[in-house]
């Protein structure tokens, strides 16, 4: 009895000590800077480790899902890296502040000038992206990772309910609830909605400051008048008291 009990000890131990030691594998993916709120404007960055151990990443590219089009991307200059922002046609249009927009951002590419990214290092690729659409909870980027000795792997396994993660999965994006009464305002938007704000507070204290500037200048110069009357008043008292 004691020898079986040692037995399956000795095979649990083993089994956490394997499961501990098993490398974790690492896979392309995105992540929002704050909150990707359904609507509005994100910042998000693309995570991309390095798998290999005798060679390079030199280049990544991004797909956007066709299904829900972003018309604003904007990438973030990175040293080392030469960026392609690559645009198509929509059969249809979309509607951003008032006006319509034909044409979205369907990939986005860097590729490295440089040595790319290193075996045990990873490199985060930040884009500006927007407006987020509101009629879903996530959005499913498929990636592509090419190394330096040729190798190409491709992260686009969706992964299904149900059904363990695919070996390369695709990077997704979750989306969160919208908030505020403003969907879809650019970052710029809402600065200058605060810099306008914020001059109409200041002139409105200006007017106020002006306004008692004057109250206190009209109340000065009612006293000194009728501190001048007094005076003369006195003056001329006196000059009677040494007549008599």
């Amino acid at each position: 009895m004691k020898a079986s009990r040692i037995a399956a000890a000795t095979a649990v131990a083993g089994t956490a000590v394997l499961a501990v030691s098993a490398p974790a594998f690492a896979h392309v993916s995105v992540q929002p800077e704050g909150t990707a709120a359904k609507g509005g404007y994100a910042v998000v960055d693309f995570k991309v480790p390095n798998e290999r151990d005798k060679a390079s990443t030199t280049k990544v590219e991004v797909n956007f899902p066709a299904d829900h089009p972003l018309a604003s991307v904007m990438p973030e200059p990175i040293q080392g890296w030469k960026i392609e922002v690559t645009k198509s046609k929509l059969a249809k249009p979309l509607t951003m502040h008032g006006e319509k927009i034909d044409e979205a951002v369907t990939k986005v590419t860097w590729t490295a000038d440089g040595d790319g990214i290193q075996p045990g290092y990873f490199q985060k690729f930040p884009l500006s992206v927007g407006a987020l659409p509101e009629d879903t909870d996530q959005l499913v980027f498929k990636a592509i990772q090419t190394y330096s000795n040729k190798e190409v792997v491709r992260w686009i396994e969706v992964q299904k309910d149900g059904q363990e993660e695919p070996e390369n999965p695709a990077p997704v994006l979750e989306l969160a609830a919208a908030t505020g009464d403003h969907h879809g305002t650019s970052t710029a938007e809402d600065a200058s909605d605060k810099t306008d704000a914020k001059n109409e507070t200041t002139a409105a204290a200006d007017e106020d400051a002006k306004s008692g500037s004057d109250t206190t200048a009209r109340v000065l110069g009612v006293v000194g008048i009728v501190i001048g009357v007094a005076g003369v008043a006195y003056g001329v008292l006196a000059g009677r008291r040494r007549t008599a």
